[in-house]
């Protein structure tokens, strides 16, 4: 019997991939998945042209990436990213955030692009926002993106690392969702939520297994235990946590198209596990094709 494959993290022209929706559902299609979320950061916006672009068996979990904020071991701020599914995106409370996540993160774009563009690096920021999806929030990839036509670096990677990791004269903080809030929010709309890349060292610091925990008390439905930034180690240890706290634990690529290495599917969630995650919510309808 041939297991269904799923992979319910992927990125589209709508947020910082560079397949359009209707693109991306055809490669999961072709790529011979049986099941893709789209969860384009902190927007809704490619939920409908991805559905009417569904090609027939595909199914589709709406979602998004949402931008929050939380704690490590310490009590320092520490930059999560929660998966959300299956909401309504109608909701007040969650339109009304995820207009200021985006206007927040065009106006930090923007004083990036300028900081760059005053020290002679060929960067236009009217340029940079005017190629962006209206309701798309903008976000260092673009600016990674742009110095790379520029042929300032050969990768985004480069890019990061180069001129826009925290710590670099470019870098401009901002303000995102305390995680905590953002469950709750999601909750009442009728989604459920996943914990993002929780232990990948490589993107910086991290939450504790504490804070999961705590996370878990506050209705957090699941955590990403197989994702390209953790190891096998790492992912040991996030499936006996999840286990141990009765949290779904999904397996996605993270796929961004071509600005990144990974390959949809690469990483995928088992069935069983997506039935448990889909079963919880009530928000809005998975899509078949």
């Amino acid at each position: 019997m041939v297991r269904v494959r799923i992979d319910l993290h992927t990125h589209s022209t709508v947020s910082d991939g560079t397949d359009s929706p209707a693109e991306l559902v055809a490669t999961a299609a072709a790529a011979g998945l049986g099941a893709v979320a789209l969860t384009d950061h902190d927007t809704t916006a490619g939920w409908q042209p991805a559905i009417e672009a569904l090609p027939p068996g595909l199914r589709l979990v709406p979602g998004a990436e949402l931008s929050c904020e939380s704690v490590d071991g310490y009590g320092r701020g520490v930059s999560v990213h929660l998966l959300a599914y299956l909401f309504d995106p109608t909701s007040p409370v969650i339109v009304a955030e995820q207009q200021r996540l985006r206007k927040e993160r065009r106006d930090r774009l923007r004083a990036m692009a300028v900081r760059m563009a005053a020290d002679g690096l060929p960067v236009d920021p009217d340029e940079i926002l005017g190629l962006l999806h209206p309701d798309a929030p903008a976000g260092r990839p673009h600016l990674a993106q742009a110095l790379v036509r520029a042929g300032l670096v050969d990768s985004v990677d480069e890019a990061f690392s180069s001129y826009l990791a925290n710590g670099r004269g470019y870098y401009v903080s901002r303000r995102d969702t305390p995680v905590e809030t953002a469950i709750e929010m999601i909750a009442e709309a009728g989604g459920v939520t996943v914990l993002a890349h929780p232990f990948a060292a490589s993107r910086g610091p991290m939450v504790t297994p504490e804070v999961i925990a705590e996370l878990a008390q506050r209705g957090l439905t699941g955590v990403e235990v197989d994702h390209p930034n953790h190891d096998d180690e790492t992912r040991a240890e996030l499936r006996d946590l999840a286990k141990g706290l009765g949290l779904v634990r999904t397996g996605s690529s993270d796929y961004h198209g071509t600005n990144k290495t990974i390959g949809i599917g690469q990483e995928t969630t088992d069935p069983e596990e997506f039935e448990a995650l889909v079963a919880q919510a009530s928000g809005a309808a998975v899509q078949v094709g």
